[in-house]
């Protein structure tokens, strides 16, 4: 198993970087794993050195640009061919790498996802989903939270479809429960995207639909997998991550609260393509790395997007 790393993306790369992948290492006893670091050698090769990363578990490939944060994403990947995530995505799409990691220029990320390797047959358009903690400790799945600000019916019942398989396979949840985010719970309530979606749910026999869900049902133990289009999806995402800023400016030590901590949870796979890709946030830190790299190993493992595949497949 050979997972890929951009060291050089994030706004506290490479340091944090380094620090995440000696962390997985440490709490983690895989002799199958090979780690393959995008970046400057020499920056990569001084801190692997003092924060003595076992040199057996991997390997740098030298790289000389970095696609910073606020670059055009498409623009970037077509003239900085010597990047760390240009050459990450030539990794993955030649099988050099199994997976791709990243907390860099997100964009960026999602541009090489959809077009360096394949999008799963069938699949209108991939989507990125995002854990929710539950009141009663469980693991929420939140999808589109980003990637697509527009949808149509036909596309949220797919994201119903990969959200599921997810939510099984990696989350252990053994029949999740599917809400999609409206405005009431009735039938018939919500825009126009809404109530197209609903009758397409009730009637997709590959997921487990329960109804609509509100705001309200977010947090509680309602729904397993939550649809939404991205738009609304990003805002409920970025709202959920300032409970735990707020926790943490007035110092709340509090065990559900603590659990809105994004580190804990590493990053978000795009789910609909080939291969794994994991994005992290841009700020992330070593711990947000190891999860990272924990996910990624978790997706293939448990082949999770052959499992996306053959859903979508008998739709």
């Amino acid at each position: 198993m050979n997972i890929g790393l951009d060291m050089m993306g994030g706004d506290f790369a490479p340091l944090e970087a380094v620090k995440g992948v000696k962390q997985y290492l440490l709490e983690h006893d895989f002799d199958g794993l090979s780690l393959v670091l995008f970046g400057d050698e020499v920056q990569l090769n001084a801190l692997l050195a003092e924060q003595g990363v076992p040199q057996d578990k991997y390997q740098v490939v030298p790289t000389t640009e970095i696609i910073e944060m606020n670059e055009h994403p498409t623009r970037a990947l077509k003239e900085k061919q010597n990047s760390s995530i240009s050459v990450g995505f030539k990794y993955l799409a030649t099988g050099k790498i199994d997976a791709f990691i990243s907390a860099g220029n997100t964009g960026a990320m999602l541009v090489g996802a959809m077009f360096s390797i394949k999008t799963v047959e069938g699949v209108l358009r991939p989507t990125i989903s995002s854990v929710i903690p539950k009141q009663d400790g469980g693991t929420g799945l939140l999808v589109d939270v980003g990637l697509n600000a527009d949808c149509k019916p036909e596309q949220l019942n797919q994201f119903a479809v990969m959200g599921s398989v997810f939510s099984q396979y990696i989350y252990g949840v053994k029949q999740p429960k599917v809400g999609l985010i409206n405005v009431g719970e009735e039938e018939g309530k919500g825009n126009i995207l809404a109530q197209a979606t609903y009758p397409l749910l009730k009637e997709n026999k590959a997921i487990h639909f329960i109804g609509n869900v509100e705001g309200r049902d977010v947090f509680s133990d309602k729904a397993d997998v939550m649809v939404c289009e991205g738009f609304t999806g990003n805002v409920i995402l970025k709202l959920a991550e300032s409970v735990y800023d707020i926790a943490q400016n007035q110092q709340i030590d509090n065990p559900y609260l603590n659990r809105f901590n994004f580190e804990i949870y590493g990053g978000t796979p795009v789910l609909g393509v080939e291969k794994p890709v994991i994005i992290g946030h841009g700020i992330s830190h070593g711990t947000a790395f190891s999860n990272m790299i924990d996910v990624a190993v978790r997706m293939l493992n448990t082949n999770v997007l052959g499992k996306v595949k053959e859903a979508i497949g008998r739709m």
